[in-house]
């Protein structure tokens, strides 16, 4: 009899432990898919200023044509990569894609504000000060809301890593989260100079 209340004690504490190691590994799952979501919010009202920033553009930059066409395409390819990383942040290859899109768009945009340069009239105008302004400060949420993504990430796959985080998350099939990476060249890998 006592060897039966021991071995259902013993079943007990495994069983609460295994409930325990899985709720904690649900949890950080969950911080960094809401992570996820801060970036995805911060460039979301990137896209949004990038039209408005190319509209006040066009009418300066009228030879520049192919710069703002390739920045709107840029911003458009961001935007269906961030729709799929949306959809399921621990997709690895959806976070590898909007990574590499968002390299193609800041190196775009660094282009057309470096040829922006060049047109005294459109450094002056209000609204273009007032959209570089909102775009700088935006970049820099993004910035920080992507170090918060990556420090929730790697405590999330250390815990599904380490023992024995590890033997629950293999029998629940939790999969490792992907770390949001530079993808750009060294020549892209310089900060956008937004001055105006």
């Amino acid at each position: 009899m006592i060897a039966l209340i021991v071995l259902l004690v013993i079943i007990a504490v495994l069983v609460f432990w295994v409930i325990g190691v899985y709720n904690r590994l649900v949890t950080s799952r969950n911080r960094f898919k809401n992570a996820f979501s801060q970036i995805d919010i911060q460039l979301k009202r990137r896209y949004d200023l990038i039209p408005n920033l190319v509209e006040i553009a066009k009418g300066y930059m009228k030879h520049e044509r192919e710069t703002l066409e390739a920045v709107i395409a840029a911003r458009n390819q961001a935007v269906t990569a961030n729709t799929k990383a949306s959809v399921d942040p621990s997709d690895a290859g959806a976070v590898q894609q909007l990574a590499a899109a968002e390299g193609t768009l800041t190196a775009s945009l660094g282009k057309m504000f470096a040829l922006s340069e060049s047109y005294p009239d459109l450094k002056a105008n209000q609204n273009m000060m007032q959209l570089t302004e909102e775009l700088t400060g935006t970049e820099n949420k993004i910035a920080f809301s992507r170090q918060a993504y990556n420090d929730s990430v790697m405590q999330y796959n250390i815990g599904i890593e380490q023992f024995p985080g590890s033997v629950i998350a293999n029998m629940f099939g939790f999969r490792s989260g992907e770390l949001l990476q530079a993808t750009e060249s060294a020549e892209e890998r310089k900060a956008i100079k937004v001055s105006f």
